[in-house]
């Protein structure tokens, strides 16, 4: 399986690792919306049976990674190497999930773009024969993220148009080599760099991330030597409202015209236009859900062919913005692709 190198930030894969098995779970309003149908779980209160939120998180995220093994037909124990991550301090809810599957981890972290960066490592240990199998795996919570960057939900603070819904879900993917054609890979990578415009709200992390998404899309498309119109599909994790049009302003004028054409976010789709939900879904569930759920069944029904899912994430630390410090973004780009 070779690795080609696309520029300074990409690379493709020759044989695309292989999808063998996803997951999804989610949480009582995900499981109402409008891709309900995509979720192989839904859990109907917030504390998933658990007696804190942490601990509904890190339960939500291993049955993700159970039911994709699962649908892999993969034991815990075939896999070598598992990649996941959260929103939480230290990763808790991931690692307390590699301490229950037993699976040598790698803990990873770009805020609400971790899912892609856990695609990214665990294809890439897959491609180079550093594993035969990998398990990506990542997921958010409501409660625990609110409360962590912002205010707890309990509180009812008032918040902005520009604010954002974190989401309860989780998704995973457990990847090998690629075993015949007609099945859903990873067929090339974009790494994104930090970008940062001086945003400082900790409720508008659409206007935060746009930047990012903007200039990894511009990136991606010249490393490739692609046009828009070379995707089925183009999906940011969350920008939601507010920053998907500040995205489509950067792009026209970075010189990349007629994305809007193909261009649509995995927050929205998740949770609709619902005005309850201001501007959007945000989260890490945003992407990983989306993508390993909805977007993956289309590939593989054929709906699709090629899609890029470029996870978006805000590197908010609350300890900075206290001191005044500014928002950067990040975003990575996945290809996926149904060979």
């Amino acid at each position: 399986m070779e690795i080609v190198k696309q520029g300074r930030q990409s690379w493709r894969y020759t044989n695309p690792p292989q999808i063998y098995g996803q997951g999804v779970c989610g949480g009582r309003l995900e499981g109402l919306g409008p891709l309900k149908e995509s979720f192989d779980y839904v859990y109907t209160d917030l504390y998933a049976g658990e007696n804190t939120f942490e601990k509904a998180e890190q339960k939500m995220q291993q049955k993700a990674g159970e039911i994709a093994l699962a649908k892999a037909g993969l034991a815990k124990e075939k896999i070598d190497l598992l990649c996941a991550g959260d929103l939480l301090n230290q990763n808790t809810p991931s690692a307390f999930t590699a301490r229950a599957l037993g699976i040598p981890f790698f803990g990873v972290y770009t805020a609400c773009a971790t899912i892609c960066q856990a695609l990214a490592v665990s294809s890439l240990a897959v491609a180079c024969g550093a594993a035969a199998y990998a398990l990506a795996l990542a997921g958010s919570h409501t409660c625990t993220a609110e409360k962590q960057f912002r205010y707890p939900n309990e509180y009812g603070a008032q918040k902005p148009p520009s604010s954002q819904y974190t989401v309860c879900a989780a998704g995973a993917a457990a990847l090998g080599p690629r075993q015949g054609k007609g099945q859903v890979g990873i067929a090339g990578v974009t790494v994104g760099r930090v970008i940062d415009l001086s945003i400082c709200d900790p409720f508008n992390m659409g206007a935060a991330m746009a930047p990012a998404f903007a200039d990894t899309l511009t990136v991606h498309l010249r490393e490739y030597q692609r046009q828009p119109q070379d995707y089925d599909l183009i999906l940011s994790g969350d920008l939601g409202k507010t920053g998907q049009a500040i995205a489509l302003d950067l792009l026209e004028r970075n010189g990349v015209p007629h994305v809007a054409e193909r261009f649509t976010d995995c927050g929205r789709l998740l949770l609709g236009e619902n005005k309850k939900f201001f501007s959007g879904g945000s989260g890490i569930g945003c992407a990983a859900s989306v993508g390993l759920g909805h977007i993956y069944r289309l590939l593989q029904q054929g709906q699709l062919n090629r899609v890029l899912l470029c996870a978006t994430g805000a590197l908010l630390s609350p300890c900075a913005n206290q001191q005044q410090e500014s928002i950067p973004g990040i975003c990575h780009a996945i290809i996926m692709e149904r060979g």
